[in-house]
């Protein structure tokens, strides 16, 4: 089995060494731990604590992203690949030491930032009232002028365009009007009048859809577009100082990770605390372990402190938490299988079932023998090289893999960069270098893939059914797990000569015997399916629409393995395609140098395309045709209380590194 065990883990030791054992499980990351529930106990509420923890988490994050954003840090396309900065046990303690120092640089960055968007915020509005004022710079008269003892004035703006001429005759009396600005969507007009025609020319210019300039200030556009401008560039020299002042806290990036660190560790360690019971001098801790990880734990923690632990089986309705551990051949396609989901306590792990297939499906896949190259150097490249996180490294491994198999069936394929080889050796050399392919080329015959396609596909099936056979097997239910799963071998495999016989030739013989065989698997499938039902037509109908679905089923699941053949099709058709492109010049200079430049941009697009394609149809394979024969999945991953950093790794061991 490739889950681990997991067994309940029940520790009783001293109220005073609480902090301590918690804070070293943490460090350990071999335990899960459950809620207390015993009502005989009290329990503690951490959560003011929790709270505050998460509080200056925020304020150390959020100034780490302002830093971030004004004095950004130089970062190469790969560094978004490499593990974590390692920092051991004493320069964490040093690094806690210095956490209020920290916090008030968070503080001091943080208001800078806000003063920042102050500043911007009412630069936005002198900006905007600015360019407002732009279309008032002929008015030399303030904004806010009412009119004189003996007139009115009226300064605003009409929604549409007129002239003077236009204007006065619309208002009227003695009124005269100055058009300030115009467009064909508004008209700005500085309007007098007698006092004795105010009402008249009010009303008139209301009904038009007159508004009144927005500045209402005794003073004209020209001071007050001034006053503006030298606002502006006030604030612009408030924002680069405030600028300036966040850049200079650039030499405590690295406290501020640290801190955001630190305070998610603390934060963990009491929500941990929440879960404990306590008497008035003891606690009690409970919680999931993995089987092989508890003696070592059990004698570390007895050996330091005053403690009593017992592990034990859980109890058989329990839900128990999932935690995979694998080959070194399966364990890098872990990631496929929690992608789809875990598995449930009754599950097994698919993933060393699927693993061998996986690699095999996708080399068959991408099918160039270059491109398995390329990935292959590239992935063993970054592996030695390059520092990387756990789960990043069992992916790259997983690619390198799949390059393995990539090289493989692009050798037996003879697909090189597509036909590179035969190209240039006739293009170049007046060679004709012929296949180079160890089996055949899938261009050339594209049924035998085909065929093969669909034999890899039923093998693929038939591990599933084995799977579910072994499963109920185990479960007692052992006339259950042959009558489920032997019809639908022999139906598929009687079947299988006469499928064939439409695409190849097959033996008239094999063909009967095939026959015969698929009709005994029908009749035991129909006579059996149906054992639960009750009655006898209950259990004819039962067995009649179980082989309905097995027919349309496993018809449907047989044909998805036909994309073996499609895409392994589509990356040598391309690649082909590509290198013609490359030759297509006369001149041999113009064509070598052509070919290289698209030699580069058209295999590296070609690669990445289909190496996508490569990975969602493989693992399609998986989750719909493979799974479905054998995998519910819904388990809860293992959640250890444990060191969870997003900048920093602790050097001290972890029982699952």
């Amino acid at each position: 089995m490739a889950k681990l065990k997991m067994m309940r883990i029940e520790l009783i030791a001293m109220l005073k060494d609480s902090k301590r054992i918690i804070e070293l499980l943490q460090r350990r990351g071999a335990v899960e731990i459950t809620d207390c529930t015993d009502e005989r106990l009290i329990k503690t509420n951490a959560a003011a604590a929790v709270s505050q923890f998460e509080r200056f988490r925020g304020s150390a994050q959020n100034a780490l992203d302002i830093l971030n954003k004004y004095a950004p840090e130089k970062r190469s396309l790969l560094d978004g690949f490499t593990a974590r900065r390692e920092i051991d046990t004493d320069s964490f303690g040093e690094g806690a030491k210095k956490f209020e120092k920290t916090m008030q640089a968070a503080a001091a960055i943080t208001k800078s930032s806000r003063r920042i968007g102050e500043c911007e915020a009412e630069l936005s509005q002198l900006s905007i009232k600015k360019a407002n004022l732009e279309q008032w710079s002929a008015l030399d008269v303030p904004l806010g002028f009412k009119g004189t003892a003996l007139t009115d004035c009226f300064i605003g703006t009409l929604p549409k365009a007129y002239t003077e001429q236009q204007l006065e005759e619309l208002l009227g009396g003695d009124t005269q009007v100055q058009i300030v600005y115009s467009t064909k969507l508004q008209t700005n007009i500085f309007a007098v009048c007698l006092k004795r025609d105010s009402d008249e020319v009010h009303s008139a210019l209301r009904k038009n859809g007159f508004a009144s300039a927005a500045e209402q200030e005794n003073k004209t556009p020209a001071q007050l577009t001034k006053e503006c401008e030298s606002r502006i560039a006030e604030l612009e020299q408030k924002i680069q100082k405030h600028t300036d002042r966040i850049v200079s806290y650039a030499d405590s990036r690295r406290a501020l990770e640290f801190t955001v660190d630190y305070l998610s560790m603390r934060k963990d360690k009491y929500d941990a605390l929440n879960k404990l019971a306590f008497t008035e001098s003891t606690f009690v801790l409970n919680g999931f372990i993995p089987e092989k990880y508890s003696e070592r734990l059990i004698k570390e923690i007895e050996s330091k402190y005053t403690a009593a632990v017992r592990v034990y089986e859980p109890e058989a309705d329990e839900e128990v938490p999932v935690l995979l551990e694998n080959s070194k051949f399966s364990a890098p396609v872990e990631g496929i299988t929690e992608m789809y989901a875990l598995p449930n306590r009754r599950d097994v792990d698919p993933t060393p079932v699927m693993s061998f297939f996986y690699y095999l499906f996708f080399g068959m896949m991408l099918s160039d023998a270059g491109y398995g190259l390329v990935m292959l150097i590239g992935t063993t490249i970054a592996l030695k090289k390059m520092r990387l996180e756990e789960k990043m490294r069992k992916t790259l491994i997983m690619f390198r893999n799949c390059g393995v198999s990539t090289v493989i069936f692009g050798a037996l394929f003879g697909s090189w960069f597509g036909d590179i080889i035969q190209v240039v050796g006739e293009q170049f050399f007046n060679k004709d270098v012929g296949s180079v392919a160890l089996w055949f080329e899938p261009i050339d015959d594209p049924i035998k893939l085909l065929l093969y396609s669909f034999a890899l596909g039923i093998c693929h099936l038939f591990l599933g059914l084995a799977v579910s056979l072994k499963m109920k097997w185990s479960e007692g239910d052992r006339l259950g797990a042959i009558l489920d799963t032997v019809p639908i071998y022999i139906i598929v495999l009687g079947v299988c000569p006469a499928a064939a016989s439409i695409l190849t030739t097959v033996p008239s013989d094999l063909i009967t015997i095939g026959l015969y065989l698929a009709a005994a698997g029908v009749i035991v499938l129909v006579l059996t399916a149906g054992r639960s039902a009750k009655g006898i037509l209950g259990k004819l109908f039962g067995g009649l629409y179980t082989l309905y679905n097995t027919a349309t089923g496993y018809l449907s699941d047989i044909l998805s393995y036909s994309r073996l053949l499609a895409l392994g099709l589509a990356t040598g058709s391309i690649a082909g395609v590509i290198n013609l492109i490359g030759t297509m010049p006369e001149n041999t200079v113009v064509k070598a140098v052509l070919l290289i430049v698209v030699f580069i941009v058209g295999h590296t697009a070609n690669l990445a395309i289909n190496l996508l394609g490569a990975y969602v149809h493989t693992d399609r394979l998986q989750f719909v045709e493979l799974f479905s024969k054998f995998y519910e999945g819904g388990g809860r991953a293992f959640d250890p209380l444990d060191v969870k950093t997003n900048y920093y790794n602790f050097k001290e061991e972890s029982f699952n590194e």
